[in-house]
């Protein structure tokens, strides 16, 4: 994810001191052993079922309602989940660019849950959908394993998405560039679709780079999204002979073409590997394009 991010460990004050007590009698020393069993005992299956319940109010299972080859070669998957019966998970995605844990039972052993952003803008109706690379012994390969019907656990949805106010209204960028590698163009998707008035803006580019066409998914979306004022630059890294279009890594074909105009009015939105994000921010800043208009979902 194309889409994550660190979740620090939650705060534990220090241990309060403990004032020095007189020492047990012989005869004291027993009873007062057993008093702390019994406590000890007495607060531990209240801390495992607190916890129980805590786990069975983040999951919320839901059916998959596709699963579908979304690249030429079969290396990336559409899923998509029916949240008609949890419309409450399904209201609180609310901004392109969040993203949850998914997770999927199995009487094989449970697996790490998947980080996943939502392909799909927000108030598209009770369902996500998901972008999926299938990868070996992955909860990515078991989802697009799947079939209709089939029950997947969802996670809260997290994360802030794109700031994208930060560019708005559109004369505060009127020159948008964004980015995005592999499956980090679902999160792109999002935004695309949720809309940003690109139509009122003087130029929008999309740089999408994949190793060549058979792994590029979403094609069958480009000129529904170049109608809204984008301009497509596909960028492939291992290309077939007959590709006459550009070469090699997004940062790098932006590099070659640049042409900003003015850049205070430039934004950038940025979705794919840690590489990526830092050539191509350090670029724009070097243009002098502001870092606060350089957006990401994390």
């Amino acid at each position: 994810m194309a889409a994550a991010a660190a979740i620090s460990a939650p705060h534990r004050p220090p241990h309060p001191h403990l004032h020095p007590r007189p020492s047990p009698s012989p005869a004291s020393a027993l009873p007062m052993r057993s008093i702390l069993l019994r406590r000890h005992r007495r607060v531990r299956p209240l801390t495992t079922a607190c916890a129980v319940r805590q786990d069975a109010a983040v999951w919320t299972p839901a059916p998959v309602s596709a699963v579908g080859a979304a690249s030429a070669d079969g290396s990336v998957f559409h899923v998509a989940v029916d949240l008609s019966d949890a419309a409450a998970l399904a209201d609180s995605y609310v901004a392109p660019g969040q993203y949850l844990q998914v997770r999927v039972p199995s009487a094989d052993g449970e697996l790490k849950p998947a980080f996943m952003a939502v392909a799909s803008p927000p108030g598209a109706g009770p369902r996500f959908e998901f972008l999926v690379k299938s990868v070996p012994g992955t909860t990515a390969e078991r989802l697009c394993g799947l079939r209709d019907g089939d029950v997947v656990e969802l996670g809260a949805v997290m994360g802030k998405g794109f700031p994208v106010e930060r560019i708005t209204p559109p004369d505060a960028a009127q020159t948008v560039l964004i980015f995005a590698a592999g499956t980090g163009i679902s999160t792109i998707r999002s935004l695309l679709e949720f809309g940003f008035a690109a139509n009122q803006r003087a130029d929008v580019r999309l740089y999408y780079g994949a190793r060549n066409l058979q792994t590029m998914a979403y094609q069958d979306r480009f000129k529904n999204w170049e109608s809204t004022g984008l301009q497509i630059i596909p960028v492939l890294s291992q290309p077939e002979d007959s590709w006459k279009g550009e070469q090699g890594y997004v940062q790098h074909a932006f590099s070659r073409a640049k042409n900003i105009v003015n850049p205070s009015s430039t934004g950038a939105v940025l979705c794919g590997h840690k590489q990526m994000h830092e050539e191509i921010t350090a670029a724009l800043v070097s243009d002098g394009v502001s870092q606060d208009k350089i957006l990401t979902n994390f």
